[in-house]
């Protein structure tokens, strides 16, 4: 008897386990989360080093090609990623209660020199001719295969370490000897941009410019037909303009020393080279600060905070107190060749109202929120002081001949067999 009451015993301690480890394993419902009302994208950038206008969407390539000299006479949405000396702003509207919205105000503080509102204009939709009829089949186009050598060089140092240069063969290369050799970081994510029902700054009303002493620390306010009441938020020291990266380059028996000030907001830095091996197009040279091997093409613009976090401890990035990298000997010709770009990321704000309740099962329903990311970027010649990099040849009198000499080359290749430069300005342009 006292064995069957113990064998029965032990069942129910069994049974009264699995049911509360079956307890324990139920899943909490999850929490309802709803996007914002009203969201807004603020990108904040500064550049240094090419003095000439260029295009939003620009490429790095063209910038090589193409120096103007001069400045924009005004404002206009998308400088931010083009490059072009100053100080700019891009900022979009989007409200899920007008869809449509046409105009929206931005209320900014006195230090911006922009008070006390700016004007948002959503752009113009433009129709285009219908497409024209046709065969729809798809024509596979005959491809030659490009020709040409890439090098990868990394780190900083006197000399090139052992193992390097990485080197990618056009001619043999393999699709999976192509993936890893442009292997490269990149987190970014969608910043200020351009659509139907969404108000953007500047614009065609409004196209003041950001002045060299602006300050956009204080207070600001988004208003506008089925924008929330109360889209109000303070932008902190953190996320002001940063200022411009001053690099200096000084030649040691063949290496480079490059230094730059400190930024004070520059939560981490990068940089990144890239030339013609000898002045042949059919062989190019990169090379990056990383203390791995990193191309480098998709560090140059706005990366999130953990992402930054987790690139320095890889020692892809610089800390931000680094000052000074020294470029290998015999990564580049002497004399230059090269182009240079050197980012200091600035800290990414992220805002949503209200904030998420800890309570799970109380929804979240944002009101609104704000993305604010910050970048500063250099990009001069490897060999020129950024002070001749600022004046553009544009400014000693040969801006109106440049463009009308370059169109004939352009026509005069274009049936040649692809090679390095060629399959890189197709990468950077994309």
């Amino acid at each position: 008897m006292r064995k069957h009451m113990s064998v029965s015993g032990g069942c129910a301690a069994i049974a009264l386990f699995m049911a509360a480890s079956a307890v324990g394993q139920t899943k909490a419902p999850a929490q309802v989360v709803k996007p914002p009302v009203s969201q807004a994208w603020i990108d904040v950038a500064t550049f240094a080093g090419f003095g000439m206008p260029m295009s939003p969407g620009a490429s790095p390539m063209s910038m090589m090609g193409g120096m103007m000299g001069g400045g924009p006479s005004k404002n206009s949405f998308g400088m931010t990623q083009a490059g072009s000396s100053g100080r700019w702003v891009d900022v979009t509207l989007f409200t899920s209660r007008n869809p449509s919205l046409a105009e929206g105000t931005q209320g900014v503080p006195p230090g911006t020199q922009l008070a006390p509102t700016l004007k948002l204009v959503a752009p113009r939709v433009e129709k285009g001719p219908p497409p024209t009829p046709g065969d729809e089949s798809v024509v596979e186009p005959e491809y030659e295969r490009p020709k040409g050598k890439l090098y990868l060089y990394w780190g900083c140092g006197d000399t090139v370490r052992a193992g390097q240069p990485r080197v990618l063969d056009m001619a043999t290369a393999r699709p999976d000897d192509y993936g890893k050799f442009f292997t490269s970081r990149r987190a970014t994510q969608r910043g200020a941009h351009t659509a139907p029902g969404r108000p953007q700054w500047p614009n065609e009303i409004d196209s003041r410019m950001v002045q060299p002493n602006a300050s956009l620390v204080g207070e600001h306010t988004f208003t506008g037909q089925g924008v929330p009441e109360g889209f109000k938020f303070a932008i902190g020291p953190q996320q002001d303009l940063m200022p411009p990266i001053e690099l200096k380059q000084t030649a040691m028996d063949g290496a480079v020393q490059l230094e730059w000030a400190q930024l004070p907001t520059a939560r981490a830095t990068f940089i990144a080279a890239m030339g013609a091996k000898g002045g042949s197009d059919m062989e190019m040279v990169f090379w990056s600060s990383s203390e791995v091997p990193e191309l480098g093409m998709g560090l140059i613009d706005y990366q999130t905070n953990p992402a930054v976090d987790r690139w320095l401890k890889e020692k892809v990035l610089l800390e931000p107190g680094v000052t000074r990298c020294i470029m290998p000997k015999g990564v580049f010709p002497e004399g230059g060749g090269a182009m240079l770009r050197m980012i200091a990321y600035g800290t990414e704000l992220n805002l949503v109202h209200p904030p998420r309740p800890a309570d799970p099962k109380v929804a979240w329903e944002p009101q609104w929120a704000v993305k604010l990311r910050v970048k500063s970027v250099a990009t001069v010649m490897l060999g020129m002081d950024m002070s001749e990099m600022q004046r553009g040849p544009g400014r000693r009198g040969q801006q109106t001949q440049a463009p009308q000499e370059a169109e004939p080359t352009v026509r005069q290749e274009e049936n040649k067999t692809p090679g390095a430069v060629d399959i890189l300005r197709g990468i950077l342009g994309r």
